[in-house]
């Protein structure tokens, strides 16, 4: 009995470090050793590595559903490496090699070769970047001098933010941990040591005392010993529950004896075969990551490539000995010599001519014949004495195929004016040479539950996309993954009505209201902004009895007219409150105080605070909420579970949507928290309508609005996009119609100039959510000028038209993933017109194009692209042959909107004050004579097929039988002429009435 009890732990241990067969399972998964491959889709596989052979079968907060249909796939193990091939792409795993990295798992898809997973290893007496690390709940900063790498991990200002580093012990014993950090004066006020929680392999951390520095650009190293086995360990640093936080650290490193702090960074390998980003690479001298100029692959590029600098990528993989091409993607502008000419690069010392781009944001490629040996070597970049003067961007090691990014997002525009180019995105799922990895390993459990610790032992889950050009194949597998975009109400696609200003219930009552009536524009939704809350005009928790004395008649009142409402809240509360008590009583004493006067902020992961932050919002009466937060300090600190996300799903729990920033939180720094974390892409769309902050009434604002709404659904499958219409901030100056007291003082709303606004209101009647907006701003149709007032109510009349068109997008996109406003290249990938056109034209669903006219003017033009197919503009009749260039003009009254042949429009027969009481009118059918094609209205409960051959369409039944039609039938000479039908279903024929 003693020796059985000792061979079992044996082969325990045996079984976990030596290489398995791969076994086929008959749920299409595919085991090999302590690597487990799911073959969900021809497109997708996920990938998961398991230390301790534990797989996780649960859903987490990202991915809540596996379910997928059975996908045809082999396998096979050949020469010491698995190979699972479906009929999209081919991955590769060497057979007991241990945890993914870019040598040992190869993605092959559409002619693509890639290493999706990048893992760092930080061996003794190698350089840890924060930044490189896997982060809980922190962003990368830049703005303090002295950080080596691409930046620093900034804040520690929340429980559980951390950084989490493996590093490899090269022998056994006593090591020192050494952390570079910087810590000066916090948001707190105050400079004094602060405190972080270092754990090694999960065990109860220890805290380590982080010392003040001068300022926030003076770094310091602080010391720990650590006994450690040789080999992997985790170590993370965390602010717990008696940490004090609010530190930024650059760096760490493990040392052995009188080792010195490092300067060698620890880097996955670049895999023949496949482009790596030069970011990822060891930089030495003033070479530094920079991502100040646009188009960038990767997080960034290395730039202040000078004399004496060097950028060095570690090859792995290389076949055989020979002579391979290198690709460099780099920029060439003009230099801080004064100089735009071809300069030179050294690639492992043989002289590279890379000639002139046209400025630091035109990327170019160059190609270089360098011999390289078998296996493993080292391929640097090296500049003369003279300097290189350019940016690199990525290595191509026997590859020339870029990994793109198409589209981005953002938590938020705050601030964006649209005169420094576009804003800098984050990329989502969709990249030019078809593939993404979906990194769900730190994720937590569907219900919020962090997963369990596995100690020293590596763990890996994500998700492999490969998907080629088939770019909605990838969304619909991202949807079925994930879960679709939310389905908003119906009367949500309808038009807003908001304004940051003092407004009562009689103002909306007696004169907002009657003006809209009176002038015939539609409304649906009225936006209460800050202005009406008591107590506290910012955080205040009820609402002020002189301005709305009745608040459930109010809401009672706005449904009588047809109409939604929602109130703006952020998330704080004053502490001599009258509901503070109570708030604090029901988090059981937990509340903390805030950054701002006097006001206490809630951690919404605990559930005391959880439940003490939505009982505040019971007094209020309103139909959902805006959570309009932004520098409150109220977070999350649940792990594995991005803090927008996690209080955007309670709001959808209460209301019928969660109306919010989203992707991240102000605790990731920055005003409103610019950048993302992880989780939040995923899980955010499911139940919120991304409101994407106060950007700035600008022309380069509008022009900026075209392209990032598309360029967000795409990347994240967010489909409910919702900007302010015509900007926040005034930038012009112009005296509006209406005066406010501030501070006592008469003042005056502002206003655009008539052009801007037309033009604005214009875009807006095509985008998921048309929702006027301003700070103190004329936002409404009759304060403007004759022509700009008609122009605006037209097409605030023809969005409440398109109400029924826009719903059954919304309900495809829950569906498919597939946006409703899209760019072109996702109906038309194989042309790459449909690439350049993004930022000034879009689909809005399969079938319109618009593209909006974004310069000053009673008159403006714009050029547009045509895809295949023949395109009929809305307004003017004209037709345009597909694979074409116009330049199309317009005056403020219409704007280049134009329908593809095949394609239908459907739109309400009449103009209507709101969508509530007017669901099921009669409707128009915009069709193409002779065409082929059909469309599905959806309707609550019920879809009526559309379904056109040449001349004869059908209609087949849906929830509303009995309904007036009426068929625009478009001719190729631009004339038409109008068919009326009754009821369906029914069969209507399309020739002209004689």
């Amino acid at each position: 009995m003693r020796k059985r009890t000792t061979i079992v732990p044996l082969l325990a241990l045996l079984s976990l470090v030596l290489p398995a067969p791969a076994t086929a399972q008959p749920n299409g998964t595919v085991v090999s050793g302590q690597a487990r491959f799911q073959i969900l889709s021809p497109t997708l596989v996920r990938s998961e590595f398991a230390g301790d052979r534990r797989f996780e079968d649960q859903g987490t907060y990202n991915v809540v559903n596996r379910t997928f249909p059975r996908t045809a796939y082999t396998s096979r193990v050949q020469d010491g490496w698995l190979t699972i091939t479906t009929s999209a792409m081919t991955l590769r795993y060497r057979v007991g090699s241990g945890p993914f990295r870019a040598d040992n798992f190869e993605l092959k898809t559409a002619g693509t070769t890639a290493s999706p997973w990048r893992r760092v290893v930080c061996a003794t007496g190698q350089l840890c970047e924060a930044e490189d690390q896997q982060r809980e709940g922190l962003l990368v900063a830049a703005d303090h001098a002295g950080h080596s790498g691409a930046g620093f991990v900034a804040g520690f200002s929340y429980l559980n933010n951390g950084i989490t580093a493996t590093v490899r012990a090269a022998s056994a014993g006593r090591h020192r941990l050494v952390v570079k950090y910087a810590n000066g004066r916090g948001g707190d006020g105050k400079h004094e040591s602060r405190t972080l929680g270092l754990s090694v392999d999960g065990q109860a951390p220890r805290q380590v005392t982080l010392p003040a520095t001068a300022d926030w650009g003076a770094w310091q190293q602080v010391s720990t010993d650590v006994d450690l086995s040789a080999g992997e360990h985790r170590v993370s640093l965390t602010r717990g529950a008696a940490d004090s936080g609010n530190v930024n650290v650059d760096s760490l490193a493990l040392l052995s004896g009188d080792q010195a702090y490092p300067g060698v960074r620890a880097v996955d390998d670049c895999r023949f075969g496949t482009s790596c980003e030069a970011e990822n690479g060891v930089l030495s001298g003033s070479a530094k990551v920079a991502v100040e100029h646009a188009g960038f692959a990767g997080t960034g590029f290395v730039a202040e490539l000078v004399g004496g600098t060097r950028l060095s990528q570690r090859v792995t993989s290389v076949p055989a000995a020979g002579t391979y091409p290198v690709v460099l993607r780099y920029a060439n502008g003009v230099g801080g010599d004064g100089k735009h000419e071809p300069r030179t690069v050294l690639l492992n010392g043989q002289a590279v001519t890379l000639p002139v781009t046209a400025n630091w944001g035109t990327w170019s490629t160059a190609t270089a014949q360098v011999s390289l040996p078998a296996g493993t070597s080292d391929l640097t970049v090296t500049c003369p004495d003279t300097g290189c003067h350019v940016n690199l961007d990525t290595v191509g090691i026997n590859s020339s195929v870029q990994h793109l990014p198409l589209g981005g997002y953002r938590r938020s525009l705050d601030g964006y004016t649209g005169n420094s180019g576009d804003p800098q995105l984050t990329p989502g799922l969709m990249y030019r040479d078809g593939w993404y990895l979906l990194d769900d390993t730190t994720s937590a459990l569907r219900n919020g539950t962090p997963r369990a610790d596995r100690g020293a032992q590596p763990y890996q889950d994500g998700y492999v996309f490969g998907y080629g050009q088939n770019h909605k194949t990838a969304l619909g597998d991202l949807t079925a993954l994930t879960g679709g975009p939310k389905l908003l109400p119906r009367w949500a696609y309808g038009v807003w009505y908001s304004e940051y200003i003092d407004r009562t219930a009689a103002d909306y009552r007696d004169r907002i209201l009657p003006a809209f009536r009176q002038h015939g524009v539609p409304l649906d939704v009225l936006v209460v902004d800050t202005d009406f809350k008591g107590h506290n005009l910012w955080n205040g928790w009820r609402m002020d009895q002189a301005k709305f004395p009745d608040p459930q008649g109010f809401l009672d009142w706005a449904h009588g007219e047809g109409l939604h409402s929602t109130l703006n809240i952020h998330p704080s509360i004053q502490g001599d409150d009258p509901d503070f008590a109570q708030a604090q009583a029901t988090a059981k004493g937990k509340l903390a105080k805030g950054s701002c006067t006097n006001c206490y902020v809630f951690d919404w992961g605990d559930p005391d605070q959880l439940r003490a932050y939505l009982e505040l919002h019971r007094k209020m009466p309103t139909d959902f909420w805006w959570l309009d937060w932004c520098c409150d300090g109220s977070g999350s600190s649940l792990r594995g579970v991005t803090p927008d996300s996690w209080i955007n799903e309670q709001y959808a729990k209460i209301g019928s949507f969660a109306f919010s920033r989203g992707f991240g939180s102000l605790q990731a720094g920055g005003y409103s928290g610019s950048g993302p974390l992880p989780t939040g892409p995923w899980a955010e769309k499911r139940s919120t309508l991304h409101f994407t902050g106060d950007t700035s009434s600008t022309w380069g604002t509008l022009k900026a609005t075209i392209g990032y709404t598309s360029a967000e659904g795409v990347s994240t499958g967010m489909s409910n996009i919702s900007h302010d219409i015509g900007g926040h901030n005034d930038t012009t100056g112009l005296r509006g119609s209406e005066t406010y007291l501030d501070n006592g003082q008469v003042r005056y709303t502002t206003k655009m100039p008539d052009d801007m606004y037309a033009r604005w209101v214009q875009l807006g009647a095509f985008q998921p959510i048309t929702r006027l907006h301003s700070n103190h701003g004329d936002r409404l149709p009759w304060q403007y000028g004759a022509v700009a007032q008609a122009s605006a109510t037209k097409f605030l009349n023809l969005r409440e038209r398109l109400v029924p068109y826009i719903y059954s997008l919304a309900e495809q996109a829950n569906r498919t993933g597939v946006p409703i406003q899209r760019p072109a290249w996702l109906e038309y990938p194989g042309s790459p017109e449909a690439y350049s056109t993004v930022d000034s034209q879009f689909l809005l669903g399969p079938d319109v194009l618009v593209a909006p006219i974004t310069t000053p003017g009673d008159s403006g033009s714009t050029r547009v692209w045509f895809p295949p197919g023949q395109w009929t503009d809305y307004f003017t009749g004209q037709v345009y042959q597909g694979n074409t260039w116009a330049t199309v003009s317009a005056g403020l009254d219409t704007m280049p909107v134009f329908m593809r042949a095949g394609g239908m429009l459907v739109e309400r027969s009449e103009n209507v004050s709101n969508d509530v009481q007017n669901p099921a009118g009669p409707l128009t059918v915009h069709v193409t004579a002779g065409a082929k094609g059909e469309f599905t209205l959806y309707e609550d409960g019920g879809r009526t097929r559309i379904v056109q051959h040449g001349d004869t369409v059908v209609l087949l039944s849906g929830k509303v039988s009995k309904r007036d039609w009426k068929f625009v039938v478009h001719k190729a000479d631009g004339s038409s002429h109008v068919v009326q039908a009754r009821n369906s279903p029914a069969v209507v024929s399309l020739r002209a009435p004689r």
